[in-house]
């Protein structure tokens, strides 16, 4: 499914550019635009979903796969190696929740910091 107004959508079709980190048949990874992080980039399913409040039993591969790739590109993006090291996860979900793309996606941020306590 493909959602003609939505920017992610978008990105997905190379409408318009991104940074991109991994790529494969249902998922994109792109650097974040407006970062929060040294390490901040999304994975977002191909397919348009639009919130996690929409994710049913069927997408649960999906999201693993989503879910163990992003240790794996969290590393090759720079963060150091849990435990001294490490990432963050998070799912924003609707409005209230502070989403502000309607389509599921999932940043992981991380990398050096050096306010961060060792």
């Amino acid at each position: 499914m493909h959602d003609a107004n939505c920017v992610f959508c978008k990105i997905i079709a190379g409408e318009i550019p991104c940074k991109k980190v991994y790529e494969d048949d249902e998922i994109l990874a792109f650097h974040d635009i407006a970062p929060w992080a040294p390490v901040h980039f999304l994975l977002i399913p191909k397919r348009h979903i639009p919130s996690m409040a929409q994710v049913t039993e069927a997408d649960a591969g999906l999201l693993g796969r989503i879910m163990a790739l992003a240790p794996q590109l969290a590393a090759q993006e720079g963060c150091n190696p849990y435990p001294q090291g490490g990432f963050r996860i998070v799912v924003n979900t609707g409005a209230e929740g502070g989403q502000e793309v309607h389509h599921l996606h999932v940043h992981v941020m991380g990398g050096p910091r050096p306010w961060a306590k060792g």
